[in-house]
């Protein structure tokens, strides 16, 4: 192209806009964790043999943490939960309550199996992205994430960094913790099913109850997607025979690894380090211990009492509950763990059921809940709040009393 003599010159393009780094909320809380719980140690707060049990007891878990979760991520990648997704919406063959038990089916698979941080965060925009495509509403699968993320962690250690502690503290085997947790988890997810269906799924039900099947979805890459499957099945089979839970996730990892190292280089990356957590957890675990020789255990230990029996294991899972909605449910845990004898293991595990269903009332109460509302709100879902609050308030309550009264019959 030829400019004319004496045309004035073509004006400069714009300068690109600069983007500045803005840290999450949620790395700033990690971040004041971790420098709090180093403060602790450093200076004497935590005595020098406290600080060193502690972290003897974290470094297992921050190293199934921060595999399990770079496992998940990998898989989310190959394309393994949108071909699952998919498979599922047209399994159901465009019925609307076909759709709602497989999904709920799915999202408890993955809380039970990969951790419930893995169904709010990565499985959440899986489903936020089926229903788009199914042209239905939104909420009722967006819901159903997080509710079965918190309410379908009871099952298995692996399912819950809560679960991982409880049953080191009573000193049971993933098969024998599975074996006591099995009618609490079975009452869980029963009642959230039902509380899923009639206060969301058949509320926003398209017309007739009926949806279009959407069309098969093929991963990007057959040979990474069946690696990564061949991953997660290695890691369940591992759990299932017994396998230490850190080894199990190191050993499907690094098999997923070779996967992407060989057909994916790229995808590897630093920022796959769930970082965030890890600091988030050391720091807990100094903090909280911390405050427990500082009061917080008296203050605890006088919420928890010392009834044994059926009133002192719901006066356990209440406690569990309205501190995890008060604080946190991690923090909650550790500080009713603190002040129960080891060898009450029933009050315990009410405890634990507290921590794990009742973090549902206020978004801060679970990580994973906090998660998921991060991922509604990048994918421009809106929840309605008073109805999410008010739902999930009434799933709180009766889930925790009927998970805890099941641990007793059982």
């Amino acid at each position: 192209m030829t400019l004319a003599v004496g045309a004035p010159p073509a004006p400069p393009a714009p300068p690109e806009p600069t983007t500045r780094w803005r840290p999450h909320p949620l790395d700033l809380v990690a971040v004041f964790l971790a420098v709090a719980g180093a403060v602790c140690a450093l200076s004497g707060l935590l005595p020098r043999a406290d600080t060193t049990a502690t972290l003897h007891r974290v470094l297992p878990l921050l190293l199934f943490l921060g595999t399990v979760i770079v496992l998940a991520e990998l898989t989310a990648v190959a394309g393994v939960f949108d071909v699952l997704a998919s498979r599922l919406a047209r399994a159901a063959r465009g019925s609307w309550a076909a759709l709602f038990l497989l999904c709920g089916g799915l999202a408890t698979l993955t809380t039970l199996v990969l951790n419930l941080d893995t169904t709010a965060v990565l499985l959440t925009p899986v489903l936020i992205a089926l229903a788009r495509s199914l042209r239905v509403p939104a909420g009722p699968l967006a819901v159903t994430t997080v509710w079965l993320a918190n309410t379908a962690s009871l099952l298995l250690p692996v399912s819950n960094l809560t679960n991982l502690l409880a049953a080191d503290r009573v000193g049971l085997a993933p098969l024998a913790y599975a074996e006591r947790m099995a009618l609490p988890q079975l009452a869980a997810v029963a009642l959230t099913m039902a509380l899923l269906w009639f206060a969301w799924w058949r509320r926003d039900r398209p017309a007739g109850g009926r949806f279009l099947p959407p069309a098969p979805h093929v991963p990007p890459d057959p040979v990474l997607h069946r690696t990564a499957l061949a991953g997660c099945l290695l890691f369940v089979a591992g759990i299932l025979a017994g396998v230490e839970i850190a080894l199990a996730s190191t050993v499907a990892l690094a098999l997923v690894l070779l996967g992407f190292v060989v057909r994916s280089r790229s995808t590897l990356r630093p920022g796959l380090v769930p970082l965030r957590l890890l600091l988030f957890v050391t720091g807990l675990f100094l903090v909280v211990q911390t405050l427990g020789r500082h009061g917080l255990d008296d203050l605890v230990a006088g919420l928890l009492g010392a009834d044994g029996g059926a009133a002192g294991a719901l006066r356990a899972g209440g406690t569990g509950a309205l501190l995890a909605n008060a604080v946190n449910n991690l923090p909650a845990y550790l500080a009713g763990e603190s002040v129960l004898r080891t060898g009450d293991g029933t009050r315990l595990l009410a405890l634990l059921i507290g921590t794990n269903i009742g973090p549902l009332a206020a978004p801060w109460a679970s990580l994973a809940t906090l998660l998921w509302f991060e991922r509604c709100r990048a994918a421009g879902v809106a929840v309605p709040v008073t109805r999410f609050v008010v739902t999930s308030v009434l799933l709180a309550v009766t889930g925790t009393l009927a998970a805890v009264g099941a641990l007793l019959v059982s």
